[in-house]
């Protein structure tokens, strides 16, 4: 699936399902730009060009909620790349509580991330891609979230059912540029995120109770988003691809 002469933009790049996705883009040949309010763990590469999968890529530190950072980012890109292809809008944050112990700022932080950082990344990625006028792809990382109301995520829940939504609506307006839209609802993952609520005990003893057996892998959402974004994906648009390893299927009797 090559994806050479492509220029993709990976947000919440610094580790899991988003770092696993900018190395599966690099490897299918696209320049990758990877964004997070992170660093990468263990990495230095502030601001940085450096290379990934033997691809020219680039990493830029920006908070996706902040409308100035994330022109700052595609002003960047402009500079080393010249051009954007594909968004992959994978930047989200949770904080779990119930409704009534919810505070305001709890929710402004999660919808600045989940949906106002998913609204910036796209308008200015399909702002340049209808300028371009050659196509593209945009990718949200959903959740199944969106699909089932998970007590005390309140803000996520409602996010991420947002995220769906938008992706039929922007998929509706950009199929006359060749701009495809789609959306990824990942079911629970084994990604780092998951150690700030359960302990790796509790991780593995809760994935042997799902119907696979076990938590997905960052590479088996990343391996979906390069199959949406190539050609071989060419003729899906406004899509919802669940990858959840079945959590949402009903218990057996």
């Amino acid at each position: 699936m090559s994806l050479a002469g492509k220029v993709a933009i990976v947000t919440g790049a610094a580790r899991g399902i988003g770092w696993a996705t900018a190395a599966q883009l690099a490897s299918d040949g696209a320049r990758v730009v990877l964004c997070d309010i992170r660093a990468p763990e263990g990495r230095d590469m502030r601001d940085g060009a450096f290379e990934m999968q033997g691809q020219s890529a680039l990493f830029v530190q920006a908070d996706v909620g902040d409308r100035s950072q994330v022109e700052n980012l595609f002003r960047r890109v402009d500079e080393v790349f010249g051009r954007v292809d594909i968004v992959v809008n994978n930047a989200g944050i949770n904080v779990r509580k119930p409704l009534i112990e919810l505070e305001v700022p709890d929710v402004e932080q999660v919808w600045a991330v989940c949906l106002w950082g998913t609204f910036h990344c796209a308008q200015l990625g399909a702002r340049r891609m209808v300028a371009q006028g050659e196509g593209g792809s945009i990718v949200m990382i959903s959740s199944v979230h969106a699909s089932r109301a998970f007590p005390n995520s309140t803000a996520y829940n409602g996010a991420k059912a947002a995220i769906n939504q938008m992706t039929r609506t922007w998929a509706a307006e950009l199929a006359t540029h060749g701009i495809r839209v789609n959306s990824i609802e990942p079911g629970w993952t084994d990604t780092p995120g998951e150690r700030r609520y359960y302990s790796e005990d509790e991780i593995r003893e809760k994935g042997k109770k799902l119907p696979l057996g076990r938590l997905g892998r960052p590479e088996e959402i990343a391996g979906a988003v390069s199959y949406l974004v190539s050609d071989r994906g060419a003729y899906i648009t406004g899509s919802v691809l669940r990858i959840d390893g079945g959590i949402l299927l009903p218990e057996p009797h």
